[in-house]
């Protein structure tokens, strides 16, 4: 079982291919919802996603009801900063989708209230309009990975000239 990070229509490269780059570290699934506003293969997604691109799992819907049509059942998370709940307070399924809307107006305000259990935010000061999305992204997938116990990561970085010498014993 993998998390899944949907975005909805996209519409910045470096966005996209930062959430890919963070995608492939956490061996998380990457769902795109058309249309998107940019093509796959410019040279920006490349530069952010680095050589990572050709490891995500990367999966892409013509609309919003071919991406349910594909996923049914799927336990879907909007985040969005009009939501009533705080993504903290969430308890993510190993399998749960993690949703995130365009840069420039978020999810549909009619999906949020069909699922306003599961619409969730990132508090943040109230002049602030919203996050980056791949900050957002980062944010809540690290939070549903913790809830997990960070599952098949490595938990320990490595020096490479040295061994860490950590005295556990006191």
């Amino acid at each position: 079982m993998a998390l899944n990070i949907v975005l909805y229509e996209p519409e910045i490269p470096a966005n996209t291919g930062n959430i890919g780059r963070t995608c492939v570290a956490t061996g998380t699934r990457l769902h795109l919802i058309e249309p998107l506003g940019f093509r796959l293969g410019e040279k920006e997604l490349r530069r952010a996603g680095m050589d990572y691109w050709k490891d995500l799992d990367v999966t892409t819907y013509v609309d919003y009801e071919d991406f349910l049509r594909k996923n049914p059942g799927a336990k879907i998370y909007m985040a969005t900063t009009k939501g009533p709940n705080l993504y903290t307070e969430a308890r993510f399924e190993p399998d749960c989708y993690l949703m995130f809307g365009k840069e420039s107006a978020g999810i549909p305000e009619e999906l949020l209230y069909e699922n306003q259990e599961n619409a969730i935010r990132i508090p943040m000061r109230e002049q602030i309009r919203s996050l980056n999305l791949s900050n957002s992204v980062a944010i809540v997938l690290y939070e549903a990975l913790r809830q997990q116990n960070f599952a098949h990561m490595e938990l320990k970085g490595k020096l490479t000239k040295y061994d860490w010498n950590l005295n556990t014993d006191e």
